[in-house]
């Protein structure tokens, strides 16, 4: 297995499209690194120049220490599965596995070997004379993984390949998936738009947007002290509730001000936020630290006048969606919470685990 590093990778294509932006990167051995973002954020083409299947523009691509921008994909020492599994239909699961080993010439007996071995990783020596037509989605993703695995590659690339799966399968695979690292001990790549696939599957994430790395950091940190807006709003789901308001300071206290919402702030804010008083900020709140326990058990937590316009049960909880004087929010509610649309109610707040962004630049001040 080996490392891989991106030096200032930029990509521009036709057109003077940027796709990637100056990324900075490095994944060490064993790693396994997720690239996510929605759709033309640059992660694919990130994972495609890593591959060789696209020309970097600007910039350095290291793989186990050699450097690998004029190096051939079939040269790099990489194995790459794709959204649509790529299987040859006219071939048994055995033969799609054996595939690119033939091709390089590898013995008979290692083949059978090497083939047994990905087969029984992955549970499908049972499946091996059946055609892809044969299959369900999860066993095809499941050979497609397998013929990457054969190869015994150096890195292993993943381009969202879960995302023709149906949500139960989805998350069976990517279990399966978490395991074979740890099995494997390799390095991954992985790139999906599904913040879940990110969170769960990833010792290390990169949230990117407009070709631009946002933040690098493990899932829990990126959950709890997120960069900048974008981050915040991104990751979790549902996705953080933002209040766009002014800090206003009176008598050495300072309070968020916003149509219908008016919180005071905790005291250990005020040596951040002293220069932000008067101006506008975005007050971040997760939907979790709403009407929650910890925030009902506090006799002094502020408090949000709102009504409530829409629950969705979720069985072991409810998303509530309320609306306070225009300003929409939601809060994650115990299933049975007594909340009924139409209600009047006063929702507590837990502003401990809260964010202030600045308006701006959208970069996190607390």
């Amino acid at each position: 297995m080996a490392e891989v590093i991106l030096k200032n990778l930029t990509k521009v294509f036709p057109g003077k499209v940027t796709a990637v932006k100056g990324l900075n990167l490095e994944i060490p051995n064993r790693q396994f690194l997720v690239l996510v973002g929605p759709s033309g954020c640059g992660k694919s083409t990130t994972l495609r120049m890593i591959a060789g299947l696209e020309d970097v523009t600007s910039g350095e691509i290291h793989i186990g220490g050699r450097l690998a921008n004029h190096v051939e994909p079939k040269d790099r020492d990489i194995a790459m599965v794709f959204q649509n599994y790529a299987l040859y239909p006219h071939m048994t699961v055995f033969e799609n596995l054996a595939f690119g080993l033939k091709i390089r010439k590898v013995p008979a007996a290692e083949i059978r070997s090497r083939v047994g071995e990905a087969a029984e990783i992955l549970d499908l020596k049972d499946l091996l004379g059946r055609k892809p037509k044969a299959l369900s989605g999860g066993q095809r993703q499941r050979v497609a993984v397998g013929r990457a695995i054969v190869r015994k590659p150096q890195v292993f690339l993943f381009d969202e390949p879960l995302s023709n799966l149906d949500a139960k399968l989805r998350a069976q695979m990517r279990v399966e998936l978490k395991r074979l690292h740890a099995r494997l001990d390799a390095t991954m790549v992985y790139v999906t738009h599904d913040q879940v696939e990110a969170m769960t599957m990833g010792d290390r994430i990169v949230v990117m947007k407009d070709g631009l790395a946002q933040q690098v950091a493990d899932p829990l940190t990126l959950y709890d002290k997120p960069a900048n807006r974008f981050v915040a709003g991104f990751v979790g789901t549902p996705g953080m509730n933002f209040f766009e308001g002014q800090i206003v300071s009176n008598g050495g206290t300072l309070t968020f001000s916003s149509p219908g919402v008016v919180l005071p702030l905790p005291e250990n804010w005020k040596a951040s936020l002293a220069a932000l008083a008067d101006r506008r900020v975005a007050l971040g709140v997760r939907p979790e630290d709403i009407a929650s326990p910890a925030a009902q058990a506090q006799a002094s937590a502020p408090r949000i006048a709102a009504k409530v316009e829409v629950i969705e049960p979720l069985g072991s909880e409810s998303h509530v969606y309320l609306n306070a004087a225009g300003q929409s929010f939601v809060c994650r509610a115990d299933a049975h919470n007594g909340f009924a649309v139409g209600q009047e109610v006063s929702v507590p707040v837990d502003l401990r685990k809260a964010h202030v962004f600045a308006m701006n630049s959208g970069l996190a001040v607390v």
